[in-house]
């Protein structure tokens, strides 16, 4: 990547709105870095510092930004959150939803702080990674992060004692597990505080991603101006502790049910998937009648419309209780396979359910979005120091969105850049790169004009390219 003589435009417009976060000297290693993460291939701390010309300063000044800088993670939080509010396109709307993801920031090497060994099931192998959970909002207009933690694994010994401590027997005959079957010991230890992590004592001594999932939506609901959004979610967070949890705090919710749920109907007992075999076989036999089980319905998404043919009931669920059951098909013979849904919100229709799942899709972006931004790119060891290039991430995804809803921005780059400006977060790093380029352009001929040799214009960039 060519370097920057100048802060990118979209730094310049956004960056006032974080100022009141940072001392006036962090303030610039912010915009710094949050720069190198937008335009930048390298989006290490030294790949980043290497991009400056005019800017140019030691790599230590940027690394003490994340691992020095006293500045609040809830604070720039909330400033990103208050810079989305101010733009309609970007603000909070009550037609939202919020979807719960986690993804892995996948490493090579285990010499990073709470790293752990964890499964990657796209790549079906165990993988050295950080694991990011992240509580999205998402509108046909837009989407960003609003809450995120990373999950720490537990810590064995501490965990031992304190469910000893909270006066849980250990089985002696388990305790030689430590020293010969280390997953088998984490395993039996997390049984156990699973069993009881009703209790307050036990439910500090770890937690799981189900934890600061209902930690997220709970920061979210704190919020004195937050609206009362749905939240959505796959089958791995689709368990009943975890739904019966955001039941009892009155937040409605979509999940999504595997082939292993269970329907109980007044004549017993049935795997959900033999019970949307049945309602399959009812349908196609009177698809013609006057209520066949699946019928078509229409949802809007992202500014399209898309057609499904839903069966949505109140039903038994075993372990679940009384809830809402949606199952869906994309063809009209029902020939492809069924998609299930569960929410405790009994009269909601299947329209409105699977529009609030569908929303869940964009959180899946963002973190693939995130790691071409360098979600996952850092060489940071230090636990602090990774929590606040997560969270400068998504400062960096922020700042795109609300470029593609900011009509003083896109004229003020439109009327330099002479392109269309609408397009995709992809697009919009595109065309911050592009104004990079054309800056650097710009600096070069003022350069020239000024009676400058294309030799001495060029000696300070090619130096801090070629800088050791």
């Amino acid at each position: 990547m060519f370097p920057l003589v100048a802060f990118p435009a979209v730094v310049e417009h956004y960056a006032p709105h974080f100022a009141a976060v940072f001392s006036d000297a962090a303030f610039i290693q912010f915009k710094r870095y949050i720069s190198g993460l937008l335009v930048a291939e390298n989006k290490t701390v030294e790949g980043i510092n290497r991009l400056f010309v005019l800017e140019s300063r030691h790599q230590s000044s940027l690394n003490r930004l994340l691992t020095a800088s006293p500045f609040s993670l809830p604070a720039l939080n909330q400033a990103r959150l208050a810079l989305l509010q101010t733009l309609p396109g970007t603000a909070c709307k009550p037609q939202g939803v919020l979807s719960l993801d986690d993804t892995l920031l996948t490493h090579y090497g285990q010499h990073f702080d709470q790293i752990a060994y964890l499964s990657d099931h796209t790549q079906q192998r165990y993988v050295w990674a950080h694991n990011l959970v992240t509580l999205h909002y998402s509108d046909d207009a837009t989407d960003y992060p609003v809450a995120f933690e990373l999950w720490q694994p537990p810590d064995l010994p501490a965990l031992e004692a304190g469910l000893q401590q909270a006066g849980l027997a250990l089985q002696a005959r388990k305790s030689a597990l430590k020293q010969t079957d280390l997953a088998k010991w984490r395993r039996y230890l997390l049984g156990v505080w699973r069993r009881h992590q009703n209790q307050p004592a036990v439910a500090a001594l770890y937690a799981s991603k189900l934890q600061i999932a209902r930690r997220l939506a709970g920061v979210w609901r704190a919020q004195p101006d937050a609206l009362d959004l749905p939240v959505t979610f796959d089958s791995w967070y689709t368990q009943p502790a975890f739904c019966h949890a955001l039941d009892q705090c009155g937040v409605a919710y979509v999940g999504t049910l595997t082939d292993a749920a269970v329907v109980v109907l007044k004549t017993g007992p049935i795997p959900l998937v033999d019970f949307a075999a049945r309602l399959k076989a009812e349908h196609l036999a009177q698809v013609s009648g006057p209520r066949p089980p699946f019928r078509p319905i229409t949802i809007p998404f992202k500014g399209q419309h898309e057609p499904y043919y839903s069966y949505c009931q109140t039903h038994w669920l075993k372990n679940f209780g009384r809830v809402r059951l949606v199952i869906n098909h994309r063809q009209a013979d029902l020939s492809d396979a069924p998609v299930y849904y569960v929410s405790n919100r009994l009269t909601w229709q299947a329209a409105g359910l699977t529009r609030i799942r569908r929303h869940r899709w964009p959180v899946e972006v963002y973190h693939e979005e995130g790691k071409a931004e360098g979600l996952d790119q850092y060489q940071l060891r230090d636990w602090g120091a990774i929590e606040r290039h997560v969270a400068l991430v998504a400062v960096v995804y922020s700042l795109l969105r609300a470029a593609q809803a900011d009509p003083d921005l896109q004229q003020a780059l439109q009327g330099e850049l002479q392109l269309e400006l609408e397009g995709s977060v992809a697009f919009w790093r595109r065309v911050t790169q592009a104004h990079s380029l054309w800056s650097l352009a710009l600096f070069i001929s003022v350069g020239v004009a000024q009676g400058q040799s294309l030799r001495e214009v060029l000696a300070p960039l090619l130096r801090a390219m070629c800088a050791p």
